[in-house]
Formats: structure tokens, C-alpha cells, sequence
């Protein structure tokens, strides 16, 4: 019955049954992001009439002369290329080793699971009082070490860093859950053979645990940046509706925020979404391409 071909009948039956979900869809994501495309080339917009004057490309033209927009560009890019590497990492190195302690793995899945289930306002105003210079739990800490205490919060040179620490440590947890997954779908025959075979722990590392894992490590690593590219609660929550001191830790999503909520440039907001929108899809073709390069590299199908 699974391998029987469609019919017309069957295909009929089958939109009918995912209708509820293609209608939502369509409605709430696809219309959206169209529209958002077609408001970014007007030019002269009235967003309560929706009166169209002109047509062009005067809001890319505004993003590229934009220091602001340079700034909350460069500033993603940092969180993106600094916050995503170091969480896969991590994530990584804790489910292998709670993959080797079985029992206590749900307790520690649990626990590390918490952040991503946390609402992200109090998770941030948790982290703004870890991060206070006065009284703060890491700046208590830095202190017993003998380091003087630092103004994560209201120094541009370190706040871009303090909202990198708080993604990370919000990302973590699902990204472990994931990686405990994959790490339960090899099946052990592989490590068994690798050692009877002579191979080190580093070596079924590399040969047998890490091409298994690269399917799930493609998702992880695609879904963990595009995350990091949509950074804004946590910088709302965080600096107190604020993209730090000097705008030292402004984002696209932020600056998205600030132009469409603030400013009222409807048109510059949804333009600074469509290059928002390019850079994930870029960065999500780069990565598959290069996973895809790796498998074919190590032996599997492609």
C-alpha cells in the first residue's frame, strides 16, 4: 500500500487532508513574505492607504549609504559567525559525553533543555542582573579571581559579547537534545567493529560517529544561524528595549524593529528584511552545499 502509485483520487484526497495547514501557510507566511518583497521597491508609500507613488530601488539605496544598517549588519554577522560555532560546539562535546552516562542523560536533557522553553524576557532579565556591574553574579565572580569588574552592559567594547554569551546559552539545550538524537540512531555495531579494528577514541570520532552525524548536524547548524540572524528578544530584554549602549549591539531584526515601530520607514523595514531574508538562504545553500561536498567526500551518498 506505501509503494502504490498516486492516483488522482488519492492526490485529491491528500490536499483535502492538508488544506487547513497549505491555507495557513499561504496566508501567513508565503502572502507575507511576497508582499514585504513588493513593499521594499516603493518608493513615495502611504502604509495606511497602501498608495504606491513610485516605484524603485530608493530603500536599498538608503540601506547602502545607512551607517545604522552597516552597523547592525556587521554586528549580525559577528553574532552569527561567533555564537553559531561555538553552540554546535558545545553542544556537541556535552551530548557525546552524556551519551556515555545513559542514566543520568534525561536529567541533564531536562536541565539543558530549560532555556529554550524559558521565555526569552525572563531569561533576559535574568542574564541583565548576571551582567550587572554592581552586585552582578559574574562580575562577583571575576572578582574572586582578581579581576576587576567589568561593565558588560553599558560598555560598547563588551556588550555585543554579553548578548553572544546569552544566545549561546539559549541555544544550547536544543542543540544537545538534537545531538543525543542522532547519537541514538548509530547503531553500536559500528563503534564495535571500529575497535576490534584497532581504532581509538579520536579515530571512531572521526570515521564512524561524525559522518553518521552529519544529516543532523546540517539541521542543527542551519537552524542554530538562522536563530542567531533573528536575534532581538533577547537584545530587548537584555538592554531594556535598547540595542545597547551606542547601538553597540543593533541587529538587523532590531533595526528592522527601530524602522518600521519607530521611525515609521515602512518601505526601508521591509527592504532591510528582503537582504535579512538573502543572507539566510545564502548562508542555508553555502552549508547544505558543504555538507553535501563532506558526505560525498567521506563516501556516502550524496
Amino acid at each position: 500500500m506505501l509503494n502504490t502509485k498516486p492516483t488522482l483520487k488519492s492526490t485529491r484526497k491528500a490536499l483535502l487532508y492538508l488544506a487547513p495547514l497549505l491555507i495557513i501557510t499561504l496566508v501567513f507566511t508565503v502572502w507575507p513574505l511576497i508582499h514585504a518583497l513588493l513593499m521594499s521597491s516603493y518608493v513615495r508609500y502611504n502604509y495606511f492607504t497602501n498608495h504606491v507613488g513610485a516605484i524603485g530601488w530608493a530603500n536599498f539605496a538608503y540601506l547602502w549609504h545607512d551607517p545604522l544598517f552597516h552597523l547592525a549588519l556587521r554586528n549580525t554577522l559577528c553574532l552569527v559567525f561567533v555564537a553559531m560555532p561555538v553552540t554546535v560546539a558545545l553542544a556537541l562535546v556535552i551530548a557525546l559525553g552524556l551519551n556515555r552516562i545513559p542514566r543520568l542523560a534525561r536529567f541533564f536533557q531536562t536541565i539543558y533543555f530549560l532555556p529554550f522553553v524559558t521565555a526569552t524576557i525572563a531569561t533576559g532579565l535574568v542574564w541583565n542582573w548576571i551582567f550587572r556591574l554592581d552586585g552582578g553574579l559574574l562580575n562577583a565572580s571575576l572578582q574572586h579571581l582578581g579581576i576587576s569588574p567589568i561593565d558588560w552592559l553599558n560598555d560598547p567594547h563588551v556588550a555585543l559579547l554579553a548578548l553572544i554569551v546569552v544566545c549561546v546559552w539559549q541555544g544550547l539545550g536544543f542543540n544537545v537534545v538534537l545531538f543525543l538524537a542522532g547519537l541514538n540512531r548509530i547503531d553500536a555495531k559500528y563503534m564495535r567493529v571500529a575497535q576490534l579494528d584497532g581504532a581509538n577514541a579520536w579515530q571512531r570520532f572521526t570515521n564512524v560517529t561524525w559522518p553518521l552525524l552529519l544529516p543532523m548536524t546540517v539541521l542543527i547548524v542551519i537552524n542554530t544561524a538562522v536563530t542567531n540572524f533573528k536575534v532581538f528578544d533577547q537584545a530587548f530584554a537584555l538592554f531594556h528595549g535598547a540595542a545597547g549602549p551606542g547601538n553597540s549591539a543593533l541587529t538587523l531584526m532590531f533595526y528592522l524593529y527601530q524602522k518600521f515601530y519607530v521611525d515609521n520607514q515602512f518601505t526601508v523595514a521591509a527592504a532591510s528584511g528582503v537582504v535579512l531574508f538573502c543572507l539566510v538562504g545564502l548562508l542555508t545553500l553555502l552549508t547544505y552545499g558543504y555538507f553535501r561536498w563532506q558526505r560525498r567526500r567521506l563516501g556516502g551518498r550524496s
